[in-house]
């Protein structure tokens, strides 16, 4: 189904709140051309093993430059078989650049599984659907739609601006890295991929929060091995089954509650917001973080478990070799987001423990995890955010906000780069199905994050 002009105009009229007729006119016209390259976007499978990612920077660098950009200003770089985008938008200032930064690629989807084709936008019921919409296109496409109304309205900034997009966040992050190593000389950088605002049940805005912390990503590969033998002769020790009793030990394990200040301002805002046990919970754990009844309930919901502590989960299994014949291995890949803090030996060394089978072996997968330390708040930062929010949600509260995902900011951080997650979306809790299907976006934060965007960068940029 096409997107309704008219149905844009009403997200455009929700989205503007308080903005000036003058700046409600501004972002109508810019919405057109946002969302043709949005639409671009999206049908761009930059998913792992396509090399599309090149491709799309290629065309993302053509937009550019076709609004003022020059080419000198402009770097595709080629990572094995993706790619970073860079745009530098120069400053008359000396001070050091704000990195800008979001990734082009996608989570696989298999259109057969989607109850839409996952590569082509469509708007149902007041949301966006299509792979991307929500992780994270739209937000890099309204950055770039950004960079391309300062460059015709003539803007020039005291900070010098470069846009750095990464080609594989999803998978290795070998251009995230790369990115890391050549602009780490910077004085902050501004996430799109993390932080943003938490709607209730009532579409009624909770909260806003600045990323400034996020879980360490590990792998961890479990392997069992047997002497196989022919399939018509069953004998003990079968690799598959080993593996299931080794999977089950991981999967009734719960790591303990941990808790930071980040972590329980945010508990605390949501829980002021919210109605229910849920929200009691919150306000009582963040009162009171030995309170196991409050951390159970939280612990109960998907969508705030890895605020309270480590968690591994089987992500994927393979096993045997062929369908007459006892397993010679089987093995199947853990996924833990680790507490800051928390070391991956000592991950780890958990699962050893918890798998208690010395013939079950725990390997770290590569790439090597990386552990971030939480960025300090920036006064600037915060308040640039919050009067940007409150241009939209008044009395919307700001907090810190620790992500349980990883995203590009942990390299960043680790080349001494404060970084801050700024995601311009609001959203429902466990509303976007993110990395699952039919993943999906409310339309009336296309215009918001076009509003978004202009006013926190003027801000910061001057």
């Amino acid at each position: 189904m096409p997107i309704r002009p008219t149905y844009i105009a009403a997200c455009i009229a929700l989205a503007i709140g308080s903005l000036s007729r003058a700046a409600a006119e501004t972002t109508a016209h810019t919405m057109p051309e946002t969302m043709d390259i949005l639409r671009h976007a999206i049908a761009a499978q930059t998913e792992e093993g396509k090399d599309k990612v090149p491709e799309f920077a290629r065309y993302l660098a053509d937009k550019l430059e076709s609004a003022g950009f020059a080419k000198a200003d402009i770097d595709i770089i080629p990572v094995a078989r993706t790619a970073a985008l860079v745009a530098h938008y120069r400053g008359s200032g000396k001070g050091k650049p704000i990195l800008l930064s979001a990734h082009m690629d996608v989570v696989t989807a298999n259109p057969k599984d989607w109850t839409r084709d996952p590569f082509t936008l469509i708007e149902e019921n007041g949301y966006l659907y299509g792979r991307g919409t929500a992780d994270m296109k739209t937000n890099l496409v309204t950055l770039v739609a950004t960079m391309m109304r300062f460059k015709r309205e003539g803007f020039v900034p005291s900070r010098e601006m470069i846009l750095v997009f990464s080609g594989d966040e999803e998978t290795e992050m070998a251009s995230t890295r790369e990115l890391a190593k050549r602009y780490h000389d910077a004085e902050f950088l501004l996430n799109a991929d993390s932080g943003g605002g938490t709607f209730d049940d009532q579409m009624k805005p909770v909260d806003y929060e600045i990323q400034a912390a996020e879980k360490t990503y590990a792998d961890f590969l479990l392997t069992v091995t047997s002497p196989g033998g022919h399939s018509s002769e069953p004998a003990p020790g079968n690799a598959i089954y080993r593996l299931n009793k080794a999977l089950d030990h991981v999967e009734a394990h719960a790591f303990p509650v941990q808790h930071s200040d980040i972590t329980l301002a945010s508990l605390k805002a949501l829980g002021e917001h919210g109605n229910g046990p849920l929200a009691q919970a919150m306000l009582t754990f963040s009162a009171n973080p030995n309170d196991a009844a409050a951390a159970a309930t939280i612990s109960a919901d998907p969508a705030y478990v890895g605020q309270l502590r480590t968690t591994c989960v089987a992500t994927m299994i393979d096993g045997g070799h062929a369908l007459n014949a006892l397993p010679q291995r089987a093995t199947a890949n853990i996924n833990c987001r680790i507490f800051p803090g928390v070391s991956i030996d000592s991950v780890q060394a958990t699962l050893n423990t918890v798998v208690a089978d010395p013939t079950v072996k725990i390997t770290v997968q590569l790439p090597a995890p990386v552990q971030s330390p939480p960025s300090p708040l920036r006064a600037d930062v915060v308040a640039a955010v919050t009067a940007t929010v409150h241009e939209r949600f008044p009395a919307v509260q700001i907090v810190p906000g620790m992500s349980s995902g990883a995203s590009d900011s942990l390299y960043f951080r680790n080349a001494g780069v404060p970084s801050y997650g700024v995601s311009p979306n609001f959203g429902k809790a466990n509303d976007s199905f993110a990395h699952g299907l039919n993943e999906k976006l409310l339309a009336s934060e296309v215009p918001a994050a076009l509003d978004f965007w202009h006013s926190l960068l003027t801000k910061l940029a001057k």
